[in-house]
């Protein structure tokens, strides 16, 4: 999880009350955020995924200050309109579509004020831009250029300039070969014969998205007028980093100035309108048993949103930086970090059941005697990896607006992830077999079903069907099971070298060797043999 650094006194400072280094250090991680190393009067603090609003010094102090009481509700920025434009040409259409920007006017440039932008900078790029292919950052000194600016996109020989960080000018072409930047994201624009380039109306080279900017626009301790560009080829991550950089750098008194966007539709960013979201009283006691509408309010109060109740709802306003917001139960969570996790109180369940569940252990202890080694990975996954590498037909479960492709569906099964793993240790020496126990979500007639499985895959030079049903028969057997096979054809494995578990007259699963076009897929060189066994099926014992 990324790592926000900054100084206790310029936190302090920000918050606009004096607070004791082990005080803030107690308080801190009650807004959901972990104190991860304390060095002197430098704080390192973990912030989760979810919260890119306080991957900054600013935004970190924006938030405790609701919090602490000192400023709650939804802070406002005086956003000015517009006066300047950025033209959008069709030629970036097909690269790198989407672009927004910011003016903050009479910044006072001060040294805590460059690093924390170079860290929040640094640390978007990562967690909200997907390491620059979602969306790039350029700060600007303002005062260097001339608007209108020009986005488009242009041949990679067609424009020179002087990229930061150097005194010689380049080329595009000569920037991804020789600057480092150049060099570290030339695959992002491979396969494009047009390049994007931000110009000023005379000609001069504000910035390559998502390369590099020009050195012409560098910002120094004189710079008092800032100019912000965020391209990408998502939309909502564009403006989503937009809003976060920019109310950063106001919370240091930059004054906020609006950018008129003119490509195929205007628009003008940032836009810093409130969202809104209701949410049921009922459904918020349901969930916490909090009594009292009034501490409710309270709570979301401190967590910097503005609140009205309309009847037996309550209506949330809540701020454009605050990204993670997208379903009434993270304003659950919100009030229940509001309100306090210490004071709610530890209580048994009402009723006392007991169950029963699958030897999971014995499974474990088998599979380890087995030689292999276990494995946790994401639920989450990818169409690519569940079914074009697997070479497979299906549907999966769909996530509503993924934060990335490679994590937009639910897998259906694990082996794909198992393979995946072994992708990734081809440098290791062979044998290798892992093994994972868990969860998969299949259709069966039209419905979505949850399944636990176990599956396990190894790869080594002599791996064989043989081989493979030796581990499953012994699994099976240890854990009290006496199976049948019958063949199976299954578009992920050999003809004839794949086969069906049969229990009690049941399929449990199926085994086998991995087709070399799926190794292939996954990159991998030596055979891979496979199985995967249903939990929920095995019968009773």
């Amino acid at each position: 999880m990324p790592v926000v650094n900054f100084e206790y006194y310029d936190l302090i400072s920000l918050l606009g009350m004096d607070i004791e280094m082990d005080e803030l250090i107690r308080k801190i991680p009650m807004i959901g955020v972990s104190v991860e190393r304390v060095e002197g009067n430098e704080l390192s603090i973990e912030v989760f995924p979810n919260r890119p609003d306080l991957l900054s010094v600013e935004g970190m102090a924006r938030a405790l200050r609701a919090f602490f009481g000192i400023e709650k509700g939804l802070k406002k920025y005086d956003v000015k309109p517009p006066k300047i434009q950025i033209m959008v040409e069709k030629s970036v259409a097909e690269v790198r579509p989407f672009i927004a920007g910011a003016v903050i006017r009479n910044v006072e440039m001060t040294y805590e004020l460059v690093a924390s932008l170079m860290e929040v900078q640094e640390k978007l790029h990562f967690s909200v831009g997907k390491n620059r292919k979602k969306m790039a950052i350029g700060v600007h000194d303002f005062d260097k250029v001339s608007p209108p600016f020009v986005y488009k996109g242009v041949k990679p020989s067609e424009i020179k300039f002087v990229p930061l960080g150097k005194e010689e000018e380049m080329d595009l072409n000569e920037i991804l070969m020789k600057h480092e930047k150049g060099v570290e994201y030339a695959h992002l624009l491979e396969g494009h014969e047009f390049y994007p380039i931000i110009l000023d109306k005379n000609g001069n080279v504000l910035s390559f998205p998502p390369i590099i900017n020009g050195q012409l626009t560098a910002v120094t301790e004189n710079t008092r007028n800032i100019f912000i560009d965020v391209t990408g080829t998502d939309f909502r991550a564009v403006m989503d980093a937009l809003n976060i950089i920019s109310t950063s750098i106001a919370e240091r008194g930059g004054k906020l100035e609006q950018v008129e966007i003119i490509g195929q539709e205007k628009i003008v960013t940032p836009d810093l309108t409130p969202r809104e979201m209701e949410v049921e009283v009922e459904y918020i006691k349901k969930i916490l048993n909090i009594g009292e509408e009034k501490e409710i309010i309270e709570a979301l109060l401190r967590m910097g949103h503005d609140v009205s109740v309309e009847g037996e709802k309550i209506k949330v306003f809540y701020a454009a930086w605050r990204t993670d917001i997208l379903h009434p139960i993270d304003l659950v969570e919100d009030i229940a970090i509001g309100y306090g996790y210490e004071k709610f109180e530890t209580k048994l369940p009402k009723s006392m059941t007991f169950g029963s569940s699958f030897d999971y252990n014995r499974i474990h202890h088998t599979m380890i005697g087995l030689g292999f080694n276990e494995v946790v990975t994401l639920s989450i996954s990818s169409p690519e990896k569940e079914f074009e590498k697997m070479e497979m037909e299906g549907e999966a479960a769909e996530i509503a607006n993924p934060i990335a492709r490679e994590h937009s569906i639910l897998r259906i099964s694990l082996l794909p992830s198992l393979l995946e793993i072994l992708s990734k240790n081809r440098h290791n020496e062979l044998p290798q077999q892992i093994y994972e126990v868990g969860d998969v979500v299949k259709f069966e007639k039209n419905e979505a079903k949850q399944k636990t499985m176990l599956a396990g895959v190894k790869i080594d030079a002599r791996a064989g069907f043989t081989e493979c049903k030796s581990i499953v028969e012994a699994i099976l057997r240890n854990l009290g099971y006496k199976l049948d096979v019958e063949e199976k054809k299954h578009p992920s494995f050999i003809e004839g070298r794949c086969a069906f578990i049969i229990l009690n007259g049941n399929e449990v699963g199926y085994f086998g060797e991995i087709k070399p076009s799926v190794i292939s897929n996954f990159k991998l060189e030596y055979p891979v043999i496979a199985f995967e066994i249903d939990l929920s099926l095995l019968p009773a014992k």
